[in-house]
């Protein structure tokens, strides 16, 4: 292990740009992220087709996968998402659970939890169980919900307007939106 301080992580390193995932239709995410949650569209690229090994050297896919078309948008103050429809002769088309390997889920902020359940509710979005709210330990102050996209993809909601438990334990601050960065 190094114990030069340049090579604690990746040099430049800054945060993260965006993050980005793969629906099954590109049109019916553009019009959850737009209509729902409330990102912006930037813009679209594609389609990307490759009659060699391209695709699968630099995007660890299938040779023959055939990236539809991708969009990037912008969600207020947090990371750019860039979503792909892709096309490919071996492409698993389960959502993963949380629980699966390379299970995930988005989380967005926001600054009144029960208005946006609410509004959620509003818009049909399926909600999984009620608003939890954290009491103790690391993330007490937490107040969180999931939800799920159309296509099955979990989504969270989380809310700490008075921050979280490890706040009083240390210096140290996960990354918030509604803050600036130290």
């Amino acid at each position: 292990m190094s114990q030069n301080p340049q090579d604690k992580g990746i040099p430049g390193l800054r945060g993260t740009e965006h993050i980005g995932f793969t629906v099954p239709n590109l049109e019916q995410a553009t019009s959850f992220f737009v209509d729902v949650i409330g990102c912006e569209l930037m813009f679209e690229l594609g389609p990307f087709v490759s009659d060699d090994d391209w695709m699968a050297i630099h995007l660890n896919v299938h040779p023959r996968t055939v990236m539809s078309r991708l969009r990037f948008f912008r969600c207020k103050y947090g990371s750019n998402f860039e979503i792909f429809q892709y096309e490919s002769p071996d492409q698993v088309l389960t959502q993963p659970k949380n629980s699966d390997i390379g299970g995930h889920h988005l989380a967005f902020y926001v600054e009144d939890l029960p208005a946006a359940v609410e509004y959620l509710k509003r818009k049909g979005v399926r909600l999984l169980g009620e608003p939890t709210l954290r009491t103790t330990g690391p993330n007490a102050g937490q107040h969180w919900i999931y939800f799920l996209s159309p296509w099955g993809m979990q989504f969270e909601l989380v809310s700490f307007p008075h921050g979280k438990g490890y706040e009083k334990q240390m210096e140290a601050r996960l990354w918030h939106p509604a803050k600036p960065a130290e």
